[in-house]
């Protein structure tokens, strides 16, 4: 079979949610498509999205068990009653049927929703080992190895995007957009592309320790508008930490977080 050398067109399948490779003869007839090969992030994505759906179905569980306590009346005196003080107070807590039942049955089920996320995310941490990406974005305050999988799966190829504008763009992190004649009008986010990413990094702005540029640009939002633009200072933390991703996944490192430290190394 001889190899094919003619143009070739990057096309999205919009029902199977895949990129297809179409082949064109010069006068634009198609003549095949085939998939792309599927790259570890590809792959990881699959293990992630699933992850993220377990994991709902253990919150669901564990919301179910509080509404029971919360039916009998019964006041919960511990901060995680799935934790291991909680796991004593349960197992002694005397419970009516159904009420009994339901709870063990309930708890079973977190227990193994916990044990299966667990493989699954030894499975993504494996498959992501030799992915230099992965590595660098771990490097960001706020970003451990789950968060980091959930990032470098679904923002794949990141020489997609010539400028992290666009990616924040892409993902869904900038205002809408609404301009006649003189007037501009900027709305709320457009939440477009990967709802996974934009959770991982609201996550990870929560997680990110004081004095970092992304806690600095979301505490000085706070400070200025007040306490009730909290998810507005959660939102524009987030897309300045996607513009360190993007140069973390690019380069393997941000000099903008180098800068001072190198300042202080020097002083």
């Amino acid at each position: 079979m001889e190899a094919y050398d003619g143009p070739q067109i990057v096309g999205m399948d919009l029902h199977r949610r895949r990129s297809v490779l179409v082949r064109m003869t010069e006068d634009g007839r198609k003549l095949a498509t085939a998939r792309i090969a599927n790259s570890p992030a590809r792959l990881a994505a699959e293990i992630t999205r699933y992850r993220g759906k377990l994991v709902q179905l253990r919150t669901s569980c564990k919301d179910q068990v509080h509404g029971v306590l919360a039916k009998l009346g019964i006041e919960v005196t511990c901060s995680d009653i799935f934790g291991a003080w909680g796991t004593r107070w349960l197992d002694e807590l005397p419970l009516p049927q159904p009420y009994c039942w339901k709870v063990a049955s309930l708890r079973q089920l977190i227990s193994w929703l916990t044990s299966e996320t667990t493989v699954l995310e030894q499975v993504t941490a494996e498959l992501l080992a030799g992915h230099d990406a992965y590595r660098a974005v771990q490097q960001l305050p706020g970003i451990g190895p789950v968060l980091a999988a959930v990032i470098v799966a679904e923002i794949g190829d990141i020489t997609r995007f010539r400028h992290p504008s666009r990616l924040c763009s892409w993902a869904g992190l900038t205002p809408r957009h609404y301009e006649s004649d003189t007037k501009v009008v900027r709305g709320r986010i457009t939440k477009q592309g990967s709802r996974p990413l934009r959770w991982a990094l609201i996550e990870a702005v929560q997680r990110t320790p004081a004095g970092t540029p992304v806690r600095q640009a979301r505490d000085a939002i706070i400070t200025r508008r007040g306490p009730q633009a909290r998810n507005i200072a959660k939102v524009a933390a987030a897309r300045k930490l996607l513009t360190y991703v993007f140069y973390a996944m690019r380069d393997g490192h941000v000099r903008a977080l180098d800068t001072p430290a190198a300042e202080q190394e020097a002083g």
